[in-house]
């Protein structure tokens, strides 16, 4: 079902070859398709918006073209990836008919549809939310203490929903009750995005090693929709056949 707010949507996919864990990472095979195509066909299966992927090497680039979707180039040196999301804005839509940009990264080809467009919901329930999110409530006990795994802490403002307050590697918050996984993908309304870029790193941001403290520490409003399951980020060649046997079996 297209959402209300999709002619006024824009979802960008950013996809990069310097990888050290997995040499040219988006044009990896994974169901007879490369995997930045799969990614690609997972946001347009969402029908949450228009769908571009930013790239930063001609090879990519001929490939998503090829596959018919839209491709633009950005440069390779960009600190952050928010700062390559904003130039492709710019260059995906000079005329600034999008209101929203969903971040999909693009090492997700096993990204379920319902789960790309619940990051957009927060933006379209409160005009005061400048950055959307994702999270899930942590199962794995190892996950609460591994720094490796992104929590955030909020405050509950609906049964789905968190107003974050922090975002950290520590185990936090303290005492009983939920731990929330922070799942990496991010929806911008187009002028919290274009004041995110402009703000420089920030002291939270450098110590935690964590972007979103950046907004936050910037007075800037992030909610985080509960989901119930983390999307498989493809890093290494372990997660690559991961990737591959989900989709396969999703095809059988």
């Amino acid at each position: 079902m297209t959402q209300p707010a999709a002619e006024k949507t824009l979802v960008l996919i950013p996809a990069r070859m310097a990888s050290t864990r997995l040499p040219n990472k988006p044009l990896a095979d994974i169901a007879g398709l490369p995997m930045i195509v799969q990614v690609a066909k997972r946001a347009e299966e969402a029908k949450a918006g228009r769908v571009v992927v930013a790239v930063d090497e001609q090879v990519v680039f001929d490939v998503v073209k090829a596959a018919g979707f839209d491709v633009v180039m950005t440069r390779q040196d960009h600190q952050s990836g928010s700062d390559r999301i904003y130039e492709a804005l710019q260059k995906a839509d000079p005329d600034g008919k999008a209101e929203f940009v969903i971040n999909v990264q693009g090492d997700l080809p096993t990204i379920e549809a319902d789960v790309v467009r619940a990051s957009l919901q927060p933006l379209l329930d409160n005009p005061s939310t400048d950055i959307a999110t994702l999270t899930v409530e942590i199962t794995d006990e190892h996950e609460k203490t591994n720094p490796n795994v992104v929590k955030i802490v909020g405050s509950p403002i609906s049964e789905t929903r968190l107003k974050a307050l922090y975002f950290t590697r520590a185990t936090a918050p303290y005492g009983d009750g939920p731990l929330y996984h922070h799942i990496g993908l991010y929806t911008y309304r187009r002028a919290a995005l274009e004041k995110f870029v402009a703000l420089g790193p920030s002291p939270l941001e450098m110590r935690e090693r964590l972007e979103q403290l950046r907004a936050l520490e910037a007075g800037m409003r992030i909610d985080a929709e509960i989901v119930h399951s983390i999307p498989l980020g493809v890093d290494t060649p372990a997660d690559l056949e991961k990737a591959r046997a989900i989709l396969m079996s999703r095809q059988s």
